[in-house]
């Protein structure tokens, strides 16, 4: 009776302190996604004032990625950005449960939700231990539709580039407000 008491005690004061250390983790993952965001965001802006779209592409195709495996290394992590609509499935392809924060904040968006609130975390078990999973999610802005939109929102040197450097490319026909997809940070615990 005693360990049965004892073992209930201690996930009843387990329970609160597992969500605690999900709100640190989660105020963690966004310190490091926010300025990741942040600095992509203005390397986009910079490239297309440049050069136009096609600048662009080479930032989220070669900047973006180094970015992500720098910081990757440096904190100990895996950040990455995924799709459902990948434009390279070599690097942006979700994995399982990167496809059920996508719907979950595709719901959310539907709801109502703002963009700047999209996101989902938690801690999950898999068979190479314990891991903080979280997701920002990634919305379409207005400037976007120039390498994301409707084909004609697309110029054709724009489409001519994508067609060369992405030829599986899936991430077109969007339209601003519509989730593109999210960074997603693995976080071994």
């Amino acid at each position: 009776m005693k360990k049965s008491l004892l073992l209930t005690s201690l996930f009843v004061l387990s329970a609160p302190a597992l969500a605690d250390n999900l709100e640190k983790y989660r105020e963690e993952s966004r310190a490091v996604i926010g300025p990741f965001m942040q600095n992509l965001v203005a390397a986009n802006k910079k490239a297309v004032m440049e050069g136009g779209p096609e600048s662009a592409i080479t930032v989220c195709k070669d900047i973006a990625p180094a970015m992500a495996g720098d910081i990757s290394r440096q904190q100990g992590i895996k950040l990455t950005r995924v799709s459902d609509k990948v434009r390279n499935p070599m690097l942006g392809t979700p994995d399982a449960w990167e496809q059920k924060a996508l719907k979950k904040m595709e719901k959310q968006l539907a709801k109502g939700a703002k963009p700047e609130t999209l996101e989902v975390a938690e801690i999950v078990k898999e068979p190479n231990g314990k891991y903080l999973r979280y997701m920002k999610g990634i919305v379409l802005q207005p400037g976007c539709v120039a390498c994301h939109g409707s084909k004609e929102e697309i110029s054709p040197a724009v489409q001519a580039r994508l067609a060369a450097d992405y030829p599986h490319d899936q991430a077109t026909g969007y339209k601003p407000g519509q989730l593109r997809g999210g960074v997603s940070l693995k976080r071994p615990l």
